[in-house]
């Protein structure tokens, strides 16, 4: 079932494996909707439903379990004939809160996105002469049918040799492929594309497909802010991390040299890193891999400068996606331009839809003076 939001519609499928439209009085009970995506950490939702004693939802539908953990919910906006998938993903608790007051009572849904599941059982294992690349598509082979996942895997080249090391696995499998994300200067996610079909990406930090529209500040046409935009640049989040390895015979340790990183969306004054970290997991690593670790090391924090506001969702006219590209115009030269949106927070309700953001980029005075309108 769907619920029409100002000419949005909400479309909510519940599931214990495959989800199937909610039913009517589910849809008809909710009161409000929360969900959360970013760079960092997994995605989140959750929704809020009131509860009556008389009502479908107070009786038969709780009783069957349909809102009960580990059940999967897919939350999609079709805006226009385009569906944009909020969240695919699995209900982890719930809360419900009861008033004296009719009509008061109200039921907290919430859960994660559909890594979760690669989260839920420890492994011990050994991955015998296989390239990281491999170990991570071999991990992600039992959830692909199940769950609809789509793995995007970027190749790695560092492949073991069984008498210098054995690759091994003491953990989840989502705990061992963000290792081994991190020994590559990778990242690892799963993101909704379609309804009941996720990308499973593992590879570089860096945004994919076309910028999105702009968001404006100070114009009350379409795509305008709700509100100002606050803006922070903080010079101590990043640092330059110095990396060195120990040769094996002699014991000399051997300083390396890392390659600048680029900033992505390009600036035209990078922000320098003040601090300088010492590289502490590189001993008895190869060149290569010990690089790998300085350039993961030195990502962190490398985007120090920051925006963050709100847009109206009907007015912006689309959903806005983290991990990718979006304009700034309307902050003067110094802040206007692209930036990496880091984390999206979609508030649905009633006649409303809000969606909080933070963008990031690495420095100031964009290169491209021109941004999507």
């Amino acid at each position: 079932m769907s619920i029409d939001l100002l000419g949005i519609r909400l479309l909510l499928q519940l599931g214990s494996a495959l989800p199937l439209p909610a039913p009517f009085p589910i849809m008809e009970a909710l009161r409000s909707l929360e969900v959360r995506s970013g760079s960092a950490g997994r995605d989140a939702f959750q929704m809020t439903l009131a509860l009556g004693k008389d009502t479908p939802l107070g009786s038969s539908l709780l009783t069957a379990g349909l809102l009960d953990p580990p059940n999967r919910i897919v939350i999609t906006l079709l805006m226009g004939a385009i569906p944009e998938v909020l969240i695919d993903g699995i209900i982890t608790h719930t809360q419900t809160s009861f008033s004296p007051v009719p009509g008061e009572s109200t039921l907290h849904v919430t859960g994660e996105d559909l890594s979760l599941m690669l989260d839920l059982e420890e492994q011990n294992r050994t991955f015998e002469a296989r390239l990281d690349s491999v170990i991570v598509l071999e991990l992600l082979q039992p959830y692909i049918a199940r769950y609809g996942l789509i793995p995007s895997i970027t190749p790695t080249t560092d492949l073991p040799l069984p008498t210098e090391r054995m690759p091994s696995q003491q953990g989840t499998d989502w705990a061992h492929i963000q290792h081994l994300a991190q020994r590559n200067g990778f990242v690892f996610f799963v993101e909704p594309m379609a309804p009941g079909i996720s990308r499973a990406y593992f590879g570089p930090d860096a945004p994919t497909g076309l910028p999105q529209p702009a968001v404006n500040v100070g114009f009350s046409g379409q795509r305008a802010s709700s509100g100002p935009l606050q803006g922070s640049f903080d010079a101590l989040s990043s640092v330059s991390p110095r990396v060195s390895i120990t040769e094996p015979n002699t014991g000399v340790e051997i300083p390396l040299t890392l390659p600048n990183l680029a900033a992505i969306p390009p600036v035209g004054r990078t922000a320098s890193a003040l601090r300088t970290t010492i590289a502490r997991t590189t001993t008895g690593l190869s060149a290569p891999r010990a690089i790998l670790e300085g350039i993961a090391s030195a990502a962190q924090g490398s985007d120090p400068v920051q925006l963050s506001g709100e847009v109206d969702g009907v007015r912006y006219g689309q959903v806005l996606r983290s991990r990718r590209l979006v304009g700034v115009r309307g902050g003067g030269v110094t802040w206007d331009g692209f930036y990496k949106v880091d984390e999206v927070t979609h508030r649905i309700r009633p006649g409303e839809y809000k969606q909080s953001f933070s963008l990031k980029r690495g420095g100031f005075l964009a290169l491209s003076p021109v941004v999507v309108p």
